[in-house]
């Protein structure tokens, strides 16, 4: 009787509070949709210098369905292969678009495709491993890895590489799927939701870790050959001191680019790991490299052109920021990135200027577009997959210009932008990250 008579009163209370107006603030706090990110730069218009010609253009099963997961075509020969996360598996002519053959494995598929000469091969958030023929799209044969595959399966010299996401590597026999060997590392408690690509060369299978270590690992063994710490987790939270490497390590003329979230673009030497040269850019997005430069998006998304034998700043195009776009692809004397909106934006190489912009669809470019067989191809979370070719033209006017960096010290950056030096701040890398999870009722 007392307990009830307790409950009654406290119901009671809590009635009169509602009344008044502590409704409001029950309400503020558990139905807040407030989103205290930065919001995406408005695109600013452009005097377009390059005309753009869709090939092809069709729409691949489900694309991602809004799982911020990075599925990413690939070409192989005269095919395009492509997944979606419902378990369809699909080839392409290259050129045309038109369908050669359809898998529909119905499997949860979160990585790849990776694909050889013989074969197409993805990875499922169950851990299961599933090689096709690539000619037919039939299965060879499936194996079992121990956790969730983010990233696509590598072959090469008939060793498959697979990357889990417990901070495992495994080495897979490509005509029967039998394990080779594993490679174990430890997994930090807090870390991005993906993992960065091995790449083989030189019989070297080259891969990125959590914890901003570089590993080189013998391919027929996975004897670790030498380990590099690119970078050092700093700060007291553990959210401070993430230093995920979650890009594909990238190579030419044997030496390694990587990138580390909330660390640094870094160049390695390919037979020892020495570091040849670092700069202070935070970013999880895929690189490109030409014979010169060195193309960066960084988590702000600012697009970068570093030189690939220093590290010095090119050009810094900052018209982008916040618009989460993709890493940059390289076409000719083009640079392109995707980002939230579908949208596909096209820069001069040497200058970061603009010269096109086109829409591919509604729905987020995710992954870094591919080029090949001199196209580029595009694929948005919704299962678009869009291919570009592209002239430039003689226009008059002068388009948007790119901010051109100047090094000055450590802790500044003086900006050329219409033929005036500005001196600025340069915002720190944990900063802007920070800012997805602060609220202004953290001062109250």
């Amino acid at each position: 009787m007392c307990s009830t008579l307790r409950a009654l009163v406290l119901l009671i209370i809590f009635s009169i509070c509602l009344g008044c107006g502590a409704k409001q603030v029950v309400k503020d706090i558990f139905a807040s949709d407030d989103d205290n990110s930065e919001p995406p730069s408005m695109l600013v218009d452009i005097i377009a210098t390059a005309e753009l010609n869709k090939v092809w253009s069709e729409n691949i099963g489900k694309g991602t369905d809004e799982l911020f997961i990075k599925l990413t075509p690939v070409v192989m020969g005269e095919h395009v292969f492509i997944a979606d996360t419902r378990g369809e598996i699909v080839a392409l002519f290259a050129d045309t678009g038109k369908i050669v053959w359809e898998n529909d494995s119905e499997l949860p598929i979160t990585g790849g495709p990776g694909a050889d000469e013989n074969l197409v091969l993805i990875g499922t958030s169950e851990g299961d491993v599933l090689a096709l023929e690539s000619e037919l799209g039939k299965e060879a044969w499936r194996a079992k890895v121990s956790s969730e595959i983010l990233s696509p399966p590598r072959e090469s010299d008939g060793v498959i590489i697979i990357r889990t996401i417990d901070g495992k590597i495994f080495a897979l026999d490509a005509e029967s799927g039998n394990r080779l060997w594993i490679y174990d590392r430890t997994v930090p408690n807090l870390t991005l939701r993906g993992t960065s690509t091995p790449v083989v060369a030189n019989n070297l299978v080259i891969a990125g870790f959590d914890s901003g270590r570089l590993t080189a690992l013998e391919l027929k063994t996975g004897k670790l050959i030498w380990e590099t710490k690119v970078a050092i987790p700093r700060g007291r939270s553990q959210l401070e001191r993430m230093v995920d490497i979650d890009s594909q390590p990238l190579i030419l003329d044997d030496i390694i680019y990587v990138t580390t979230f909330q660390a640094n673009v870094s160049a390695l030497s390919l037979d020892s790991g020495q570091v040849l040269w670092q700069r202070d850019i935070s970013s999880h997005s895929e690189l490109s490299v030409d014979t010169e430069y060195l193309y960066v998006s960084d988590h702000l998304g600012n697009v970068w052109a570093l030189d690939r034998f220093s590290g010095r700043s090119i050009w810094k195009q900052e018209k982008l920021a916040h618009r989460k776009i993709t890493g940059p692809a390289v076409l000719g004397d083009k640079v392109i990135v995707g980002d939230l909106e579908g949208y596909l934006h096209w820069l001069d190489k040497k200058t970061g200027d603009f010269a096109a912009r086109v829409k591919v669809e509604e729905d987020p470019i995710l992954t870094k577009p591919i080029v090949a067989n001199r196209m580029l191809y595009a694929y948005s979370s919704g299962g678009r997959l869009v291919a570009y070719t592209y002239k430039n033209n003689e226009v008059t006017g002068r388009p948007n210009k790119a901010i051109v960096v100047v090094e000055d010290g450590d802790t500044k950056e003086r900006i050329k932008s219409d033929d005036k030096f500005v001196e600025k701040e340069t915002s720190s890398f944990l900063g802007g990250f920070l800012d997805i999870f602060s609220s202004n009722d953290e001062k109250e």
